[in-house]
């Protein structure tokens, strides 16, 4: 599934495979129309932009997101049946795909609350497992998680630090790690190669 994973920019992820999916699209630069699922960790503007979701929804689209983004969800898609709200720690099957919901959540800032329910991602799509955090700090929830890719925040600010996001990368079981959430609103661009640096025995994609 690695080369079947883009990051456009910041958060905004694509996986095209039998399904083409999004998470949290954001600057998207045209209509594409073609997303079969839009999942959303949380409401902030960078992660559920009404603008970015109407360039990639399509009629059969459904949007996975949190209880905070369920009325502007409603707003796009009329057909409730096709918004799926989650909260941390649930499980899913969603026409065949598997997932489960993280928490995502700040310990020393106040971006995030873990009261907020916000959350991360774990998709199963054909027998591997993609983790995509959302916006979290290292917290003690995730740092036991077992997947083949995992998508982790790495700007500072409202996230990890690139060097805290290596020590996840470091402590989760995973083969692949991808760095997002940085080189546009918060983090630069080098921080993707500095975090490279620093973690150990798995394979690194910079795709920003």
């Amino acid at each position: 599934m690695k080369n079947k994973i883009e990051v456009l920019c910041h958060s905004s992820i694509k996986i095209t495979g039998e399904k083409i999916i999004y998470i949290d699209p954001f600057k998207i630069e045209k209509n594409y129309n073609d997303a079969d699922y839009i999942f959303s960790t949380h409401s902030h503007y960078d992660h559920f932009s009404k603008e970015d979701i109407e360039k990639v929804i399509k009629q059969e689209t459904t949007i996975i997101t949190v209880e905070s983004s369920k009325k502007a969800a409603l707003d796009i898609i009329k057909d409730k049946n096709k918004v799926v709200i989650v909260k941390p720690n649930e499980e899913h099957i969603i026409d065949g795909i598997k997932i489960q919901t993280t928490p995502a959540y700040n310990i020393n800032k106040p971006f995030h609350p873990k009261q907020n329910n916000w959350v991360g991602f774990i998709l199963e799509i054909n027998g591997e497992k993609i983790y995509i955090a959302g916006d979290t700090d290292n917290i003690k929830e995730i740092q036991k998680i077992k997947c083949d890719i995992a998508l982790i925040p790495i700007g500072g600010t409202y996230t990890m630090s690139y060097k805290e996001a290596a020590e996840l990368a470091n402590t989760i079981e995973s083969k692949i790690v991808i760095p997002t959430h940085y080189g546009s609103i918060v983090g630069e661009k080098e921080d993707g190669e500095k975090f490279a640096k620093l973690v150990k025995n798995k394979e690194v994609k910079v795709l920003i």
